[in-house]
């Protein structure tokens, strides 16, 4: 009888996983061209939020790439039976410490009161984004609960007025903003219907090698030689700090870095360390 339960338990654990493992349908954001995307009246712009994504299936928190977010229940039990999306966020610049609480198996309640649900759409393939917006809105606002909030969106009639917007929000420690075009109804996959604009590009890349530093980072990490998605080696040998000099990200990691551009060669301009990418 205990044979048969422990067995009972361990197939219900990898059914589980099995569930939440297949990746959602989500939308996934473009890097804005002013000279592509230049009605700018047609967006609906909003913060970009620093974050971890967060899908609310209806019953369970789960992220882009299906696994389960282990929130207490007291955080998810206000959220209705209604797919929505949005970022598991603390405050600007804070990304690290909320993503070592979300990827925690089991939920510190104290952690937990620092996290807010910012949703920023209710998914729907027949209504357009700015539908949704007003759904999502008058939702969140019935839940009447804190620590879950509906992304503000805004209008600009030209680029200047979002530039001011952006300008304003970077200066305050915003990654960015996320331009939604109005009259999309929502499809999966990464297109021209949400578009995301930085100060800065960011990407991700895997750690091959660890290249020896010389002068004062002498017996430390001098750069990290990585390779891209599509194949492209680089070595990456600023933003790190002397500890991670000291106890380098691990070869066969994923780290992100930030750049400005590309070279005449393809190759990431001014590549910068910016953090390892824990897997969620």
């Amino acid at each position: 009888m205990a044979f048969i339960k422990c067995l009972l338990i361990l197939l219900s654990v990898v059914f589980t996983h099995a569930i939440y493992a297949v990746q959602p349908d989500v939308l996934l954001a473009k890097v804005y061209d002013e000279s592509k995307h230049g009605n700018i009246e047609d967006y609906l712009v909003s913060e970009k939020f620093d974050g971890v994504r967060a899908i609310w299936t209806g019953d369970k928190l789960i992220t882009r790439k299906g696994n389960a977010i282990n929130a207490p229940a007291w955080f998810t039990t206000p959220l209705p039976p209604i797919w929505l999306d949005g970022e598991l966020w603390i405050a600007r610049n804070k990304f690290a410490l909320v993503s070592g609480i979300v990827r925690t198996k089991i939920p510190n309640n104290h952690d937990w009161q620092s996290v807010v649900y910012q949703v920023f759409d209710m998914p729907d393939p027949t209504l357009p984004f700015s539908a949704r917006y007003k759904s999502y809105t008058d939702l969140v606002a019935g839940l009447n609960t804190a620590h879950i909030k509906a992304v503000k969106q805004h209008r600009f009639e030209n680029t200047q007025l979002l530039t001011h917007y952006f300008k304003d929000i970077t200066k305050q420690g915003a990654e960015g903003v996320m331009l939604h075009l109005a009259s999309a109804v929502h499809k999966s996959g990464r297109n021209n219907t949400l578009l995301k604009l930085k100060p800065y590009l960011d990407a991700e890349a895997l750690v091959i090698e660890h290249l020896p530093g010389k002068g004062k980072y002498t017996g430390m990490l001098g750069a990290l030689k990585v390779k891209t998605a599509s194949g492209q080696t680089f070595k990456i040998g600023t933003g790190f700090s002397d500890a991670q000099r000291q106890t380098p990200p691990a070869i066969g990691s994923t780290i992100t870095y930030r750049y400005h551009g590309l070279t005449k060669n393809g190759l990431p301009r001014f590549a910068s360390f910016l953090r390892v990418r824990e897997p969620l």
